[in-house]
């Protein structure tokens, strides 16, 4: 147990030196740092190396539902190994197991997939998010629908931290260019102005950190299959 509660803490820390060094330092996401500062965050770690364990998800979903206070939300799995399109799948599996769960038309969250593997490309500003969304872990964002609404009733800023389609699709009609696409270009200008090498650099300091610490809880793990079955013979 004392083992579980490390690996979650130090998921945790790595994942909010990910939301302070990145996000929060370059204002890629103004609404999830007002609902930081408002207590309106939550995170959980999903230590599953099962990626069809659906499970830990779908009951961070419903803990989440009664918690009037979660309006952003974030599943860690730091233990879980896919690749980029991998976890996108996991993403589609975990959407598809939680919508027939409520009525229709009354989905609690919808959710991004984040993760650690991502080139920088400037070739297009959209193809530049995911680098942009390089968490230390594979990552699931929720968002509460109801926020949602209050975009489609006319709030105006958003946040990279968003099911992209759904907000373009509250959006439509207001006659203003999609939410990604402005916010795809504005993060660009960002990454360029601040440089991308220097961007990199932090991910990559972010990454090491991340390496060198899941090493020693994993040679932890180790020595206790060792003391284990040493204690069985």
């Amino acid at each position: 147990m004392a083992l579980e509660d490390d690996w979650t803490r130090e998921a945790v820390r790595l994942h909010r030196r990910y939301q302070t060094e990145i996000v929060d330092a370059f204002g890629l996401c103004p609404w999830a740092d007002r609902a930081a500062r408002d207590g309106r965050v939550r995170e959980r770690v999903a230590l599953q190396t099962d990626d069809t364990a659906m499970g830990p998800s779908l009951a961070a979903i419903d803990a989440w539902m009664v918690d009037a206070g979660a309006d952003v939300a974030f599943v860690i799995y730091p233990r879980l190994r896919v690749t980029r399109n991998g976890f996108h799948d996991f993403t589609a599996r975990v959407r598809d197991a939680d919508t027939p769960r409520h009525p229709l038309g009354r989905v609690p969250f919808v959710f991004a997939a984040f993760h650690p593997e991502a080139t920088a490309d400037t070739s297009d500003p959209e193809r530049l998010i995911p680098f942009l969304r390089r968490t230390p872990d594979p990552t699931l964002q929720f968002l509460r629908s109801s926020v949602l609404d209050s975009i489609r009733n006319g709030a105006s800023q958003g946040t990279q931290f968003v099911n992209m389609a759904s907000l373009d699709a509250a959006l439509s009609g207001t006659g203003q260019p999609p939410l990604r696409e402005r916010i795809a270009r504005t993060n660009m200008a960002t990454a360029e102005r601040v440089g991308l090498d220097v961007v990199k650099g932090l991910f990559d300091d972010i990454g090491r950190d991340r390496d060198e610490t899941y090493r020693a809880l994993a040679a932890r793990v180790e020595q206790g299959a060792i003391v284990a079955e040493r204690e069985m013979v």
